[in-house]
């Protein structure tokens, strides 16, 4: 039978790194097996969720490229694609009524009618006798019929028959065997008594187990804290007559020493929300994404991460190929993959480690690779326009290429790109100071800008050979005229090669702006 997996988020308007790096180890496990990886919306909980809430969730998964062979549509519609469809949950709780009512027709399930009162009186009565509470509903003893008649008349929830004085045993593929004493298993919840509305809802573990047998799973793997539902699920799943998936509970992401919750998600600290405004978000655009944080995906997609590096980051983020290589091509983690080399430690997310892989990953780039992944960002910046002309795209090209390695991220060009393609120049205080504290700056600017006049062609071959003879004439260092001159011409004191800026800005620009610089 062929290895079926899947990863089945909640509808909260983000994808979560934590989540994808769970989903991923569920898609390589189906690609690297020739299985199918199937995408389910778990939108039980109806308090929550919100239909436009999918959109980034889909949207996250297709810049990834995480293709799924079963699921929503990729227009996060609602609509559904494969043969099990809908893979909404929200759609399907028909399917798990119908699957409570056969259970409470076999004895397997029952109504309970116990009180909250009759609860905590018995939780008490656990306590004083130093015992775990393990709750045991009102009508466990009474026949199926008589169980049916009930519920018609008064709908209640539904509680699984949990038989007592037997072990739940499986083999987990990171924990190991696992045995649980069904004594310590209360009679768990399968449906909700009715909710406003009148419908009957699913609880998480039963929708997900009648979900699981329906579309034929074979592998479940998921975050460890989902480890203490197995026993549970498995337990529903065999009352269902149903052979429960192998499962692989995997260990959580942790950054700072603390877990990165899905649901206690940090705000953007100034200089995170820094980072987006030099990618040209404005202050009300960021306030208004939710999706954006460091432990979304959403988060690095806009500041110009690689969708490969951030995979090749989760991927040794609790699993290795040989323990020590850091850069493993997406094929090879397919066809290497195994949930044998899952640690069992949790994860530490390591901000300064996942720009290293980007940077390993963006010298495999060509220029013009480079440029095609930079211009969304020069026109959310408002530096180009929608339509990139032959001299725009020159220009581009060699401000890319001169600046080689130091664009890390996508958004970084926005750095090197803006003081050239502004026309107007923003002078950074401090660099100007810096360029101009000493007394001859100004003087040695001018004569500089008198050679440079002269310099015939005007590439970064001959100025740079103008500004090394010009400095040499006078017993000088270079930074006595780079750092002037560049923050003249640019209003910033860092930047790929000078003679590369200079050339690329062009001769009469370049003396536009070293005498508006002079004049100041």
């Amino acid at each position: 039978m062929s290895i079926r997996t899947r990863f089945a988020p909640s509808p909260t308007g983000y994808l979560h790194i934590g989540g994808v790096r769970t989903a991923l180890f569920n898609w390589l496990l189906a690609r690297g097996q020739g299985g199918q990886f199937i995408l389910r919306i778990d939108d039980t909980d109806d308090s929550r969720n919100r239909a436009e809430a999918v959109k980034p969730i889909i949207d996250g998964f297709k810049w990834l490229g995480m293709t799924w062979d079963e699921g929503p549509a990729d227009d996060a519609g609602g609509d559904s694609f494969g043969p099990h469809k809908p893979y909404f949950q929200g759609q399907r709780n028909g399917k798990y009524e119908a699957a409570a009512m056969k259970l409470m027709a076999e004895g397997k399930a029952y109504p309970d009618y116990t009180t909250p009162e009759q609860q905590d009186a018995a939780r008490k009565q656990a306590e004083l006798a130093r015992k775990p509470y393990v709750h045991r509903g009102s009508n466990r003893d009474v026949s199926p019929e008589e169980n049916l008649q009930q519920y018609q008349a008064r709908k209640v929830p539904i509680l699984l028959k949990v038989i007592p004085g037997q072990k739940v045993t499986f083999t987990d593929h990171v924990r190991g065997r696992i045995d649980v004493s069904t004594d310590t298993i209360r009679d768990p919840a399968l449906l909700r008594a009715p909710d406003a509305k009148g419908i009957c809802r699913a609880l998480y573990s039963f929708a997900t187990v009648v979900d699981e047998a329906d579309f034929g799973i074979t592998h479940v793997v998921r975050a460890e804290e989902h480890l203490t539902n197995t026993p549970t699920q498995i337990l529903i799943f065999q009352a269902l007559g149903a052979t429960p998936p192998e499962f692989g509970h995997v260990p959580l992401i942790y950054r700072n020493g603390k877990k990165i919750s899905k649901r206690d998600l940090p705000p953007l600290s100034p200089e995170e929300i820094g980072k987006l405004k030099a990618c040209g978000w404005t202050e009300e655009e960021i306030k208004g994404r939710d999706d954006l944080n460091l432990a979304t995906v959403a988060y690095y997609r806009e500041l110009g991460y690689l969708p490969e590096a951030l995979i090749n980051y989760l991927i040794r983020l609790g699993w290795s190929l040989d323990g020590e290589q850091e850069i493993i091509p997406l094929d090879v983690a397919i066809k290497k993959f195994s949930l044998d080399r899952v640690t069992k430690a949790p994860g530490n997310f390591d901000m300064q480690k996942l720009f290293w892989v980007q940077g390993e990953y963006m010298k495999l780039l060509s220029t013009e690779e480079k440029l095609e992944r930079c211009i969304p960002f020069l026109t959310k910046a408002k530096l180009i326009g929608d339509v990139l002309d032959a001299k725009t795209r020159a220009i581009l090209t060699t401000i890319v290429d001169a600046s080689g390695d130091r664009i890390k991220l996508f958004s970084d060009i926005l750095a090197y790109a803006a003081p050239i393609l502004k026309d107007d120049i923003e002078y950074d205080p401090k660099a100007r100071e810096k360029a101009f504290k000493d007394a001859n700056a100004k003087s040695l600017l001018a004569e500089f800008a008198e050679a440079l006049k002269a310099a015939e062609p005007f590439d970064a071959a001959t100025i740079d050979k103008v500004m090394h003879q010009f400095v040499a004439d006078r017993g000088l260092k270079l930074n006595a005229i780079q750092l002037p001159t560049r923050v003249a011409v640019t209003g910033v004191g860092v930047g790929f090669g000078l003679s590369d800026t200079l050339a690329i800005l062009g001769k009469e620009r370049v003396l536009n702006r070293v005498a508006a610089a002079l004049k100041l």
